[in-house]
């Protein structure tokens, strides 16, 4: 069975000079290094926020001027905002191609959406999540039965796992399976497709976290036949704090409104002082059901606008130039002895640029910390929001000592973390043959300073040299 969430391209075909890289805010931004001088900074931290797109920038701009009141105002502001905001909608249920049907509701962020419809679940409904998921994915479902299943080492284990775990269900209740499509970890691919029919096979529906997907890679919903899709705009190239949920209608419907305030209610009147009071509440049944109070109008434009810009650059040539940039790292990487890549699947599974290792010998925040300090580079460290897949991947223990971005171990101590080097669209090929350069100094002469713990943290001690 193929991974098929998409189609994987091949290493003869990838080749920088397909596209230029798109233009992204902070290219040309210098930070100072420990050792004297300046650099270009290379942003490789794409994973967790992707620079935005200078497009999408200029186009919020623009706009700026513009901007009013929504759904509220009869003046002529308040109607363009309107506009753009409706249409903005109508941008993004295109850019995932949508069913008719289908709702697009606005959200602060993939982790906020997955927990607007883990408060639309049906009473009794059951969810099914890998223990690989990122904490958006793996930790909203608190009100309702979850099975977590472990870790899978091929596609097609993933696939047979899930279908053992629906099967052993009742098969008359709701139930929801949640799977990522592209691991934030390891940037594996996951077989989306596959899964989504193993799930439709057994009566559940399947909602896919698509934060590290829809960045390098077209998501539609019709093809890979998921019931929802989440994402968000800041690792889309799209700044400020937005996010969507796209998906079916009648779970968000039938339920409570996620926020109660105004825009989600249609109608409130007042009962009879001799009935006791209160109010009577009739709620949207559409998309605005679920987005009371003034709306991120900027931050849901800032999304849209990133759909078309990356819709006309083709996705395509994006994945192709992606492609080679991964190969780059990959085999960079592979001449380094003391390296380990982390990896699911295996080295032949198709993936976007998202690739986390450990260093022998070396501390991963200390090893991140002289990338930053004496390269100019920035890449992230930890477990990565993803704890239980990060300590099965490395093989730790659940107690031992390692955080999201904060690992407690001294420079040169042991920790369970590890490194994430991440790019897309907007990456120079500089930046990944920095890196890769870099990684080979380091591990074969060690850093050029001293560093230190300060606030959980590893940070250049400034009072001397190495």
């Amino acid at each position: 069975m193929s991974v098929s969430a998409v189609s994987a391209v091949p290493a003869a075909a990838a080749d920088s000079s397909v596209c230029a890289p798109l233009a992204v805010l902070g290219r040309d931004v210098t930070v100072p290094l420990v050792t004297g001088g300046e650099v270009t900074y290379a942003a490789l931290d794409y994973a967790a926020s992707a620079p935005a797109l200078q497009r999408v920038w200029d186009d919020v701009a623009a706009y700026a001027p513009y901007y009013g009141s929504v759904h509220r105002g009869a003046g002529y502001l308040s109607q363009l905002s309107t506009d753009l905001f409706e249409n903005s909608r109508k941008t993004v249920a295109e850019f995932l191609d949508c069913r008719e049907g289908d709702q697009v509701v606005f959200t602060r962020s993939t982790t906020d959406s997955l927990n607007l419809l883990a408060a639309a679940l049906p009473a009794g409904c059951e969810v099914f999540v890998f223990e690989t998921e990122h904490h958006a994915s793996l930790l909203p479902w608190r009100d309702a039965r979850v099975t977590y299943l472990d870790a899978p080492r091929t596609p097609d284990e993933a696939v047979h796992t899930l279908e053992r775990a629906l099967a052993d269900r009742d098969p008359y209740g709701p139930a929801l399976v949640c799977v990522t499509g592209a691991s934030n970890v390891t940037g594996e691919l996951w077989p989306v497709r596959e899964l989504a029919a193993a799930a439709h096979a057994h009566g559940a529906r399947i909602v896919l976290d698509a934060a590290q997907l829809a960045p390098h890679h077209p998501v539609s919903v019709r093809e890979l036949d998921v019931d929802w899709v989440a994402f968000s705009g800041h690792k889309l190239y799209a700044p400020f704090g937005s996010g969507v949920l796209a998906g079916r209608s009648d779970w968000l419907r039938e339920a409570e409104p996620y926020l109660a305030g105004g825009g989600a209610s249609r109608k409130v009147t007042r009962r009879p002082k001799e009935a006791g009071g209160g109010v009577d509440v009739e709620w949207h049944d559409t998309a605005a059901r679920h987005e009371a109070g003034s709306p991120n109008v900027i931050g849901v434009y800032s999304i849209a606008a990133a759909c078309k810009a990356l819709t006309e650059a083709g996705f395509d040539e994006l994945v192709a130039r992606e492609q080679y940039l991964i190969r780059t790292v990959r085999e960079g990487l592979a001449e380094v002895p003391a390296v380990r890549v982390l990896s699911l699947f295996g080295d032949d599974a198709p993936r976007v640029g998202v690739i986390s290792f450990v260093v022998d010998g070396w501390n991963s925040s200390h090893f991140a910390a002289a990338l930053s300090a004496e390269y100019g580079i920035g890449v992230r460290d930890g477990l990565f929001c993803a704890h239980p897949l990060v300590r099965t991947l490395l093989g730790g223990e659940s107690d031992e000592p390692g955080e999201c971005g904060a690992p407690e171990a001294a420079p040169g101590e042991k920790s369970l973390n590890a490194i994430r080097v991440s790019f897309g669209a907007g990456t120079p090929d500089e930046h990944v043959e920095r890196f890769v350069r870099a990684v080979k100094e380091l591990v074969a002469d060690g850093a050029r300073w001293n560093y230190r713990t300060e606030d959980g943290r590893c940070v250049p001690d400034t009072s001397a040299a190495a």
